[in-house]
C-alpha cells in the first residue's frame, strides 16, 4: 500500500490550488485525478487545446494555464488517468489505472471532485441528438468538435450563454436559444443586485454575453414553460410553450443541447458518511464543512463545487484555504503566516461568491423542470419514468432507497447521478415531505467500476 501524507483528488481549479499551496508550506501531495491531464472541467485540455483561436473559448478559460503551469512540479506525485473506486473513514483509497488496482493511504484527504450538471428531464430527452450543454463544451475543449445543425440550445443558467457565445466564436450557426428562466426569478434577484457589486467584473461578463448573442442575431425566445424534443428514433424538431402564449411552437434541429444549471458531485462524500443537508437555494445536497472546509469525517475536506457551487474562482481560493486546514492538522501550525493567508482568502472568498445569490436566485430551475410529467423518463439507466415513481411513493415508498427496490430506479451504471436529485423531490412534493426528510440513495463502493480480478489484485497488494 503507497502512503502520502495528503492526498488530493480532483485536478480542476480547487485541486491545483490545493496542491500548490500544500508543497509551499513543505508537504508533498498526490494528486489522483481521472483526466488525462490537469485542468477539471473548467480548464479541460488547456495544456494541448485544439482550439488555436484564444477567443473562441475566451480569457476565463486562458487564465487556467498559469494554474496548470505551476501544478507540474516534479515534488507532485500526479496520478493521471486514474479513478477512484472506494475511499474508508480511515482515508484509505482505493484506485484504478490501466486494469490495475491498488490501495493508497493517506494522513489527509482533500475531495477536489467538482460540479455535476443538473439532470434536465424532458420528453425525448433520450433521443440521439439531445445532450447536455456541459457535455457538448467537454466536446469542443478537448476535441474542437461542434455540433451539426439546426441547433438548439434550452434551459437557463450562465454556462448557456456562455457556450452559446463560444459556438458564436467559432462560427456555428446556432437556430435558437430557448430561455426558462422565470419571469417572477427577475424580481426576486433583484434585491441581491447591490451586494453583488463587488464582484461586478461578473456582472460585466454576463451582460456581455447577452449583447453577444444579440449581436449575432440569435432567436431567443424567452419565458419558455415546456419543452418536448421529437424524432423517429432520432432527434428531428424541438416543440415548446411560452408562458402566456397559445398552443405549440416548433422548429427542425439535428441537435438540443439543455442546461439547467450544476450541482455539488457529492457521490463520495455520500458513500463514506459525511454528514449532508439539502440546500434549497441551489436546490442541492451539499456536505457540512466547517472553515477550512474540514467535512464531519475528520482530516477529509472538500473544496470548491462538490461542496456547494461557488465558480472557478471561489474553487481555486477553497482548494488553497483546505491546503492551510491540511498543513494546520498534520504539522500543527497556527502561525502568523497561514492565519494572516487564511484571512486575505476569506476575504477573498467572500467577494467571488457576493454574486451567488444573485445567480442562484435568478437561475433558479422552477417546479415545471423539477417535476417533470409522468411520461417523462427520470431514470435512463433503467427507463423509469416519472410517474412511476410517483406511483410507488403512493405504495409507500417514503425515500430513494424503498423506491429503487420497487423500480430500480438509480440501480444502472451512473448509481443514481441523473436520476437521485429528481427522485428525492419527487418523492418529497408527492408524500408531503420535506426533501431532508425524504434523503438520498445509499451510496456504497465501488464508486467506478471495477473487476473481481482487480479487486483481488489490491487486496493482495
Amino acid at each position: 500500500m503507497n502512503h502520502h501524507e495528503v492526498v488530493v483528488i480532483g485536478s480542476g481549479p480547487a485541486g491545483m490550488a490545493a496542491a500548490n499551496t500544500l508543497l509551499k508550506y513543505g508537504l508533498k501531495p498526490a494528486v489522483i485525478d481521472e483526466q488525462p491531464a490537469p485542468g477539471g472541467q473548467i480548464y479541460r485540455s488547456i495544456g494541448e487545446s485544439p482550439i488555436r483561436d484564444s477567443n473562441v473559448l475566451g480569457k476565463d478559460y486562458w487564465y487556467g494555464k498559469k494554474l496548470v503551469g505551476t501544478f507540474n512540479n516534479p515534488d507532485i506525485d500526479y496520478y493521471h488517468s486514474t479513478s477512484v473506486w472506494q475511499i474508508t473513514k480511515n482515508l484509505e483509497i482505493g484506485v484504478l489505472k490501466n486494469d490495475h488496482a491498488w490501495m493508497i493511504k493517506a494522513k489527509y484527504v482533500i475531495l477536489a471532485t467538482g460540479a455535476i450538471e443538473r439532470p434536465c428531464p424532458i420528453v425525448g430527452w433520450t433521443l440521439p441528438g439531445v445532450m447536455t450543454a456541459g457535455s457538448a463544451q467537454i466536446l469542443l475543449k478537448s476535441s474542437g468538435v461542434v455540433p451539426s445543425g439546426p441547433l438548439v440550445l434550452a434551459g437557463s443558467g450562465p454556462l448557456l450563454y456562455l457556450l452559446a457565445a463560444q459556438y458564436i466564436r467559432a462560427g456555428v450557426d446556432i437556430s435558437t436559444i430557448l430561455e426558462t428562466t422565470p419571469k417572477k426569478n427577475y424580481i426576486k434577484a433583484c434585491r441581491y443586485l447591490p451586494k453583488s457589486l463587488s464582484n461586478y467584473k461578473d456582472i460585466v461578463k454576463g451582460v456581455g454575453l447577452i449583447n453577444e448573442i444579440r449581436k449575432a442575431g440569435v432567436s431567443h425566445v424567452k419565458n419558455v414553460i415546456d419543452i418536448r424534443a421529437e424524432g423517429n428514433g432520432e432527434l428531428e424538431k424541438v416543440v415548446w410553450k411560452e408562458s402566456g402564449g397559445s398552443g405549440w411552437k416548433s422548429t427542425n434541429a439535428a441537435t438540443l443541447l439543455l442546461h439547467q444549471g450544476v450541482v455539488p458531485n457529492t457521490q463520495i462524500t455520500r458513500a463514506i458518511g459525511c454528514e449532508h443537508y439539502w440546500d434549497d437555494v441551489q436546490l442541492a445536497w451539499r456536505p457540512k464543512i466547517d472553515n477550512w472546509c474540514e467535512t464531519s469525517i475528520k482530516k477529509l475536506a472538500v473544496a470548491g463545487d462538490g461542496a456547494g457551487i461557488v465558480g472557478a474562482r471561489a474553487s481555486e481560493i477553497q482548494g488553497k484555504i483546505s491546503a492551510l486546514g491540511a498543513v494546520m492538522s498534520l504539522n500543527s501550525l497556527s502561525g502568523f503566516e497561514i492565519k494572516k493567508e487564511y484571512d486575505y482568502l476569506k476575504a477573498m472568498l467572500k467577494r467571488e461568491c457576493s454574486i451567488r445569490p444573485f445567480l442562484d436566485t435568478l437561475y433558479r430551475p422552477s417546479a415545471d423542470w423539477r417535476l417533470p410529467s409522468d411520461d417523462t423518463t427520470i431514470c435512463r439507466c433503467e427507463e423509469v419514468t416519472a410517474g412511476e415513481i410517483k406511483e410507488a411513493a403512493k405504495l409507500g415508498c417514503k425515500g430513494p432507497n424503498q423506491t429503487k427496490s420497487f423500480t430500480r430506479c438509480g440501480m444502472g451504471p451512473c448509481q443514481g447521478r441523473v436520476c437521485g436529485p429528481m427522485v428525492s423531490e419527487i418523492l418529497a412534493s408527492v408524500n408531503g415531505q420535506s426533501i431532508d426528510d425524504t434523503g438520498y440513495y445509499r451510496l456504497r463502493p465501488p464508486f467506478k467500476p471495477i473487476t473481481l480480478g482487480q479487486l483481488a489484485h489490491a487486496a493482495e497488494e
